[in-house]
């Protein structure tokens, strides 16, 4: 059994691999649900769709999210009734999965119920668990404005200048129904090449979560999110920058060091292997740049090995 803790499009990648190089129905995912947000009424979780999506082999996969091939007739004309500007896609089929979820959150049901509702519609054989059922956006801090973090990446291209993030209600959250089980009662687990602050930063700042983390008798593993100094994918490198961190695997290396007993460095990165290492923690090094499912599957089954070995 193996429990991943996700967030976005690099988390998916692995998790695609996963899915292809081990049977479904032994993984269980963690959901960063720091990203979700309303928009024309509808709540959207992007990580959860991404994963969602990812598992059910219906995600687009030159973008990494929404749904292969969809159209967006909808929004475009949500858009021409609001005189916005197109800033945020959500495909026609992308959009009956918030339509449902909104429709069932007003009826009372929890995310979790409802998470697990679309996997099973959707076909997906693992369990996708939302950190916690508690609304929890994260908001970015800039010099000048305050802004929730799809705002901050998607609508200004994450260019402002980030001075700190908040998770909003974090302090009365808990972990959703089913996580504490996924993290005390599985053989590994994997923390995903997501970024640090705020895809796992989210759902280790659940009340009890790092602890669950740091309970289990499951070997933790870090799959490293940056590469040669930088990020692969979306604004980690950036963030880090921008609040005095360095850029590099060995900082996220130190982030996770309380909690991790093993840690995947890119090949590219081997010579920061003996600094990690004094962090006591276990090295494999590999090739971590999934640039398709062959990659993506070859990383998974590479992992894999690492623990059973």
């Amino acid at each position: 059994m193996i429990t991943a803790l996700a967030g976005g499009v690099g988390a998916s990648k692995l998790l695609d691999g996963f899915r292809r190089a081990m049977p479904p129905e032994q993984l269980s995912v963690i959901v960063n649900t720091g990203d979700d947000i309303e928009m024309f009424g509808l709540y959207i979780a992007p990580d959860l769709d991404i994963v969602s999506y990812t598992l059910a082999g219906l995600v687009n996969p030159d973008l990494g999210w929404g749904i292969n091939s969809d159209t967006f007739y909808c929004l475009d004309l949500l858009l021409r009734y609001e005189e916005q500007k197109r800033w945020f896609n959500l495909g026609d089929r992308d959009l009956a999965t918030h339509i449902f979820r909104t429709h069932r959150l007003r009826q009372g049901a929890r995310l979790s119920e409802i998470t697990d509702q679309i996997r099973l519609t959707l076909g997906v054989e693992s369990k996708i668990l939302p950190m916690t059922d508690t609304h929890t956006p994260t908001t970015i801090l800039t010099k000048n404005s305050e802004m929730h973090f799809q705002e901050y990446l998607v609508k200004h291209l994450a260019q402002p200048k980030v001075t700190g993030i908040r998770f909003e209600n974090i302090e009365t959250a808990e972990p959703a129904p089913g996580v504490a089980a996924a993290l005390l009662e599985t053989d590994a687990v994997v923390i995903c090449p997501s970024n640090p602050l705020i895809s796992i930063g989210p759902i280790m700042a659940v009340p009890g979560m790092r602890d669950l983390v740091k309970q289990t008798a499951a070997k933790v593993v870090v799959i490293s999110s940056v590469v040669d100094g930088a990020s692969l994918k979306g604004p980690t490198d950036q963030m880090l920058r921008d609040l005095g961190m360095e850029v590099s695997a060995l900082q996220i290396a130190k982030l996770y060091q309380d909690i991790a007993d093993m840690f995947v460095l890119d090949q590219r990165d081997e010579a920061l292997r003996p600094e990690i290492e004094a962090l006591g923690l276990q090295v494999v090094v590999t090739d971590t740049v999934m640039r398709d499912a062959d990659k993506k599957r070859a990383l998974a089954e590479t992992i894999l090995t690492a623990l059973s070995a």
